[in-house]
This record gives structure tokens, C-alpha cells and sequence, in this order.
């Protein structure tokens, strides 16, 4: 295993923006692609933020978990949040309603080479090589 991290963060705009960061910093010393950053950047950011607005309401006294493993060719992304999870099917967006919500997941799930819902945790396997 090359990069395996376990951690939270507030659900905070602010925190969670230095979060990211200090995360992708640490991913940087193992994949040096700068398509594949801005991939993993995008969807940390998505999974991340939409944890702590629809999940947990921006409620500060909730987290949103992270796990990120890298090995091998493949870097594995968990995210949870504290709330009762989505209803509705990624694939369900229709991008010429252009409504607000769902955009972030379908674009996570475009990035992605898997991607798994289960409630309120999301799952995201990216190749590497």
C-alpha cells in the first residue's frame, strides 16, 4: 500500500477547503499526472461538500469521513456523511432540466471507473496507470 489515509472534517466550507488540500498535497508526492489531480481534486470536492450541505445540513457539530487507499493502480475513495443518504439514482439527472441538485454526483461518476452508493456513503475507484 502506497497512501492510506483515515480521517474527518467539520462540515464547514472553510475547513473543508484546507482539508482537501492538505490531502491532495499528499497524494501529489505519489501521482504526479496533472489530469489525474485535477480528477481526484474535482471529486473530493464534490463528494465532500455534498456530504456536508445535503448529509449534514452544514451542521458544524457533524463530519464527513474519508478514507483514501492507494495501491496498486487503483486509489479507493470513501465518503460518508451523518445523514439518511440519497434516494435517488445518479443516472436520473437530466442535464437539460438544469435543476441544481445531482450534477455533482453525475460528474463524480463520469471521473470515476467505479462508483457505489450505499445511503449515505459513496464509494470511488479511479485508476491510476
Amino acid at each position: 500500500m502506497l497512501y492510506n489515509y483515515v480521517g474527518s472534517v467539520v462540515s464547514d466550507l472553510k475547513s473543508i477547503k484546507y482539508f482537501i488540500e492538505s490531502i491532495l498535497e499528499e497524494i501529489r508526492k505519489y501521482i504526479s499526472d496533472e489530469d489525474l489531480m485535477f480528477d481526484l481534486r474535482l471529486i473530493l470536492n464534490e463528494l465532500v461538500i455534498n456530504g456536508a450541505f445535503h448529509g449534514n445540513n452544514y451542521e458544524k457539530s457533524k463530519r464527513v469521513k474519508l478514507k483514501i487507499c492507494l495501491e496498486g493502480d487503483n486509489l479507493t475513495i470513501e465518503v460518508q456523511d451523518e445523514g439518511d443518504g440519497i434516494s435517488e439514482k445518479v443516472g436520473s439527472y437530466d442535464v437539460e432540466e438544469l435543476k441544481c441538485c445531482g450534477r455533482g454526483l453525475l460528474i463524480v461518476e463520469k471521473l470515476s471507473d467505479e462508483f457505489l452508493i450505499d445511503k449515505n456513503k459513496f464509494m470511488v475507484v479511479k485508476k491510476i496507470s
